[in-house]
């Protein structure tokens, strides 16, 4: 088994996660640090070892949260300007776990943590395509002209985006709703999207992510998801990935 996949599993980080652990020397083998990036290790036989402890190869309970941030709150287990994390919302959760993705700070809305690091791979990995829900309160009145644009894909600095749902949810005289829903996960990529049309975010709020939504949980509340929607989300991404 590759050694990113056995850290995975063990609950340690996501398998993306666990290979910069590699590069960057923070785990070893039988004694010996390893930075290779596809160094097969044997469960069972060898020892791997993370921050001076051993991590056992029996999978530890895997746990899914889902949770409403609120504004104000970065999505990581710790933050050297001091800022309050997402964790500081879970006190009741005992076991380590980390965001699925990431929301900016001054972004709300749906996320989940887990310390299952391949539900972590299959939620956030471009291939399988998880759908995100957004509402955005814009500047100024969005033309239709300019929804279709969106829909369509629109050429950003990183590349052109991939069809999107757009749609005006409300209006004033200054400022639009929009209902936006992609698959992609580029950074800030709904507030690029916005400001590329000359509409830029004044607010933003993940609702739903594949058939999740916020229903019941005020913001601040978190729940721990079904044993059914966990299999159903990695179902979502199972069939996607055979298309």
């Amino acid at each position: 088994m590759r050694l990113a996949k056995y850290l995975a599993q063990a609950g340690i980080a996501s398998r993306r996660h666990a290979e910069q652990m590699i590069k960057n020397g923070e785990i070893k083998v039988n004694g010996q640090l390893v930075t290779e990036m596809g160094t097969q290790v044997e469960p069972g036989k060898d020892v791997i070892e993370y921050q001076g402890r051993i991590v056992g190869s029996t999978r530890p309970r895997m746990i899914y949260v889902l949770l409403n941030k609120p504004a104000g709150f970065i999505c990581s287990v710790d933050d050297p300007q001091g800022r309050p994390t997402v964790l500081d919302l879970l006190k009741d959760i005992k076991e380590r776990i980390y965001p699925v993705g990431r929301l900016d700070f001054d972004t709300s809305g749906l996320l989940i943590l887990s310390n299952d690091g391949e539900f972590t791979n299959l939620m956030i990995h471009p291939r399988y395509k998880i759908k995100k829900k957004y509402e955005a309160w814009v500047r100024g009145r969005v033309s239709q002209p300019e929804l279709s644009s969106m829909s369509r894909g629109l050429m950003l600095e990183d590349g052109m985006t991939a069809p999107a749902q757009v749609r005006l949810i409300a209006q004033d005289e200054k400022n639009s709703l929009l209902e936006i829903t992609i698959h992609e996960g580029r950074k800030r990529q709904i507030k690029r999207m916005c400001a590329s049309i000359g509409h830029p975010v004044l607010n933003l709020k993940r609702t739903g992510l594949a058939f999740l939504s916020l229903q019941g949980l005020e913001e601040g509340g978190y729940r721990l998801l079904k044993e059914q929607e966990v299999q159903q989300l990695k179902d979502c991404a199972g069939s996607i990935s055979e298309d």
